[in-house]
C-alpha cells in the first residue's frame, strides 16, 4: 500500500486514511517495481488492493536493516543481485495456505490411482508449503500400499524457504493434526510433553518418505526428474498469469506418467489455458 501520512506528504504519495498512519515511505513507485520484481522473480502477480500486504510483510525486512523507505530498501536488493535478502523478499510475499488434507476429495482419488500402480510409487507435491499437503500425500500411501508405501517417495518443493524449514521439522500445533481423524493421529503423530506440550511430530516412517526442495517453478531448469504417478500443484497457479500457467503446464506433460494425475485446487480451471491435459473432473486432470 502506498505510504499513509499526515497531510503535508511528499507528491506521488498517499495521505491520511482515517486515522491510520504508516512509519514506513512505500510510494506507488516502489509499489510498482516491487509488482515488477516479484513477478520477474516468482511468477507472482500481485494486483492493486495487495499494498496493504505488500507494506505488513515487508516491512519487517525494512525494520530489520534499519530503513525507513522502501526505495532505499529496492535500492539494496538492485546493489547486491546475489544477496540472500532476495530469498527473504520472496518468502515475504509468498501465500502458504494449507491444511492436513485440504479439498478432502482428492485423496480417494489418489488412493484408487496409485492402488492399481505395480511398481514404486513417485508423487510430487510443486507448492509444498509448510508440509501439510506432502504429509497427506504419504499418509495416503502408508494406508493404500501397506509395505510397499517404503519403497513410495513423495518429492515435494516449493520457492519459499522458510516455508521448506518448517515443513522439514514436520512439527504443528496440536490443534491442526487434532483435525485428522483419532486413528491418523495415533499412526502418524508423535504428541508432545513438557516443553513440547501442545505440538505433534510426524513420525519418521512418513518423514522418511518425503523429500523436500527448494525450487521455483519459473526456474530454466527444474531439480527434479519424472516419471511421476501424480502431480499435485493446487491453489498456485492463481497467483500466475495465463501465459505462466501454460508454460508450467507444457513442463508438467513429460514428468507425468503416460496415465497420471494433476491435482489442481477448487479455484483452478486449466481446460481452456492448455491443450496438453484434459478434465477428468472435480479439478482432476489426466494427458489430453
Amino acid at each position: 500500500m502506498t505510504q499513509f501520512r499526515a497531510p503535508g506528504s511528499e507528491p506521488g504519495q498517499w495521505s491520511g486514511l482515517g486515522h491510520l498512519e504508516r512509519d514506513l515511505v512505500l510510494t506507488d513507485e516502489d509499489f510498482a517495481k516491487i509488482r515488477q520484481l516479484i513477478y520477474q522473480r516468482a511468477g507472482i502477480v500481485l494486483a492493486e488492493h495487495k499494498r496493504e500486504m505488500v507494506y505488513s510483510r515487508l516491512a519487517k525486512r525494512l525494520r530489520h536493516h534499519g530503513l525507513t523507505r522502501f526505495s532505499d530498501y529496492l535500492e539494496r536488493l538492485a546493489r547486491q543481485p546475489d544477496s540472500r535478502e532476495w530469498e527473504a523478499f520472496t518468502n515475504a510475499l509468498t501465500t502458504n495456505l494449507t491444511a492436513f488434507f485440504r479439498e478432502m476429495h482428492h485423496f480417494p482419488l489418489l488412493a484408487e490411482h496409485i492402488s492399481k500402480v505395480r511398481g514404486p510409487v513417485r508423487i510430487w507435491s510443486a507448492a509444498a508449503s509448510t508440509g501439510e499437503e506432502p504429509y497427506s500425500i504419504a499418509m495416503t500411501l502408508h494406508e493404500v500400499l501397506g509395505a510397499r508405501a517404503n519403497d513410495a517417495r513423495v518429492v515435494a518443493t516449493d520457492i519459499d524457504t522458510e516455508a521448506l524449514a518448517r515443513a522439514r521439522a514436520g512439527v504443528y500445533p496440536i490443534e491442526q493434526v487434532r483435525k485428522l481423524d483419532d486413528e491418523r493421529v495415533r499412526r502418524f503423530f508423535h504428541k508432545g510433553r513438557g516443553q513440547h506440550e501442545g505440538l505433534a511430530r510426524v513420525r519418521p516412517e512418513l518423514t522418511s518418505m518425503v523429500e523436500f526442495q527448494h525450487m521455483n517453478l519459473l526456474a530454466p531448469q527444474w531439480p527434479i526428474k519424472g516419471p511421476f504417478d501424480a502431480i499435485f500443484c493446487r491453489n498456485v497457479m492463481i497467483y500466475f498469469d495465463k501465459q505462466t500457467q501454460a508454460r508450467i503446464l507444457e513442463r508438467f506433460a513429460p514428468l507425468l506418467k503416460p496415465d497420471g494425475l494433476l491435482f489442481a485446487g477448487h479455484s483452478e480451471n486449466f481446460s481452456y489455458i492448455s491443450k496438453v491435459f484434459r478434465l477428468r473432473g472435480q479439478t482432476v486432470y489426466t494427458l489430453a
